[in-house]
């Protein structure tokens, strides 16, 4: 093995597990809890690193910019795993936030080999998609070392994009390719260097955190509601109905109304409702506010 691998922290030996090969189920299960109850006190401890990235794509997506993911292998799927959830559940476009994958589609679910061993390759992936300056890249590597993602952060800076490095070892390599890097460091792994556990659970933690945020700040949420849903089954729609119900308190027959004669649309719904304006009013006072439904209201008063 590289040497230098070896001396990475997510490569290191656990000393609490050496010997779970010759544990009981419950100690297994007890012993990886255990470890699991550190990811959230490491996620802490980078928070403002985090928060960086989240002012980061903010800024990129105000401006018409764009959210990209970029990784290899599990981190990789981490990445498509955020995007994928931020259009039923923000109404976001399908290339407003998006993941991509060494080896391509394909290597979600079967492994790609060699895939991730070239910094052109993932270079040339952002190429594909036309990357531009307006759009933030994010490169995930438990490891900090994956080539793909270093070309592909080296790309993103050399064309004026914002890159921020996500890894779970200090000083990684893809970390000096960034304007920014987060490093979460959860310790040794369970099984020595099996980043789908603590590594990745902590990049999971993150990558929700940043989405998640940057859609709150792009006024995608109402109180603590998703009022940005996309109505687009059954399911949805009942939910649509409750979130209404929720902040306008009007019965579940006059929010299901409203929000038909809405189009689907919730932050309509709920300010036709609150304002007591018709559809075409309550869009225009969503536009002047862009889209943030409370300052649509204030709006309304004045």
């Amino acid at each position: 093995m590289d040497q230098n691998l070896t001396l990475l922290t997510t490569e290191s030996r656990n000393e609490r597990t050496m010997h779970i090969d010759t544990a009981g189920t419950t100690e297994i299960l007890r012993i990886m809890n255990e470890e699991d109850q550190k990811i959230a006190s490491a996620v802490q401890a980078v928070l403002p690193d985090v928060e960086a990235a989240v002012n980061f794509v903010t800024e990129s997506l105000k401006k018409g910019g764009r959210l990209i993911y970029i990784g290899a292998g599990t981190s990789g799927r981490l990445g498509v795993l955020d995007a994928v959830e931020c259009p039923p559940t923000f109404s976001t476009l399908p290339d407003m936030v998006q993941g991509i994958m060494a080896g391509g589609e394909r290597a979600f679910v079967k492994a790609v080999e060699g895939a991730e061993d070239k910094e052109e390759l993932g270079e040339q992936d952002l190429k594909d998609i036309a990357l531009t300056e307006k759009d933030t890249v994010i490169g995930i590597a438990a490891s900090g070392r994956t080539p793909y993602v270093i070309g592909a952060l080296k790309y993103a800076r050399r064309i004026g994009a914002k890159a921020v490095a996500l890894s779970c070892n200090e000083n990684s390599l893809i970390s000096k390719a960034a304007d920014h890097a987060i490093e979460v460091i959860v310790g040794p792994e369970v099984l020595t260097g099996s980043t789908r556990l603590k590594s990745a659970t902590a990049h999971k933690m993150i990558l929700n955190m940043i989405s998640t945020t940057s859609m709150v700040q792009l006024g995608k949420a109402y109180e603590n509601l998703m009022v940005d849903v996309n109505v687009s089954n059954y399911k949805l729609k009942e939910r649509a109905i409750g979130i209404i119900e929720k902040v306008t308190n009007v019965s579940y027959d006059e929010a299901k109304k409203t929000l038909e004669a809405a189009h689907n649309e919730v932050k309509t719904a709920i300010v036709m409702i609150e304002t007591k304006k018709k559809y075409e009013e309550a869009v225009e006072l969503l536009k002047q506010s862009n889209g943030y439904v409370r300052t649509a209201i204030e709006l309304s008063k004045k």
